[in-house]
């Protein structure tokens, strides 16, 4: 974040954050998740910590709810809360979309949650180089 001052204030000008959008959590949000392979899934608080924010993992779903208008595309889909539950389903254009989408790519899942999920559970840590 760089800090810049408003020139539209009289006086005093305060310092106002200004992200540079190339750089924005969001964005290395959703580089990592661009890299979850079909079949796999992760968690918020695994992208968050991998991205050394450890507890940010709300952030993540702030980043997960705006990313359907991203491109290219993210698959949001693959990003679940710890237990494997589809927490986020209710952000999709139906509720039900999530849960299509995760089936199409051969996850089972019963009850809104993600059957077999500790082998389904891909993380970024172990899987990608900072």
């Amino acid at each position: 974040m760089i800090l810049k001052s408003n020139k539209a204030s009289a006086g005093k000008e305060p310092l106002q954050p200004v992200l540079k959008k190339e750089n924005s959590f969001f964005q290395d949000v959703y580089d990592v998740v661009r890299q979850i392979p079909k079949g796999r899934v992760t968690t918020y608080g695994a992208i968050a910590a991998y991205l050394g924010t450890k507890m940010s993992a709300r952030m993540v779903g702030w980043a997960m709810n705006a990313s359907f208008q991203v491109d290219p595309p993210v698959p949001a889909q693959r990003v679940v809360n710890r237990n494997g539950m589809l927490s986020g389903k209710a952000h999709f254009q139906t509720p039900a979309l999530m849960q299509e989408l995760l089936e199409k790519e051969g996850i089972i899942i019963e009850e809104d949650c993600i059957l077999d999920f500790e082998n389904k559970f891909w993380n970024p840590a172990t899987e990608l180089e900072l």
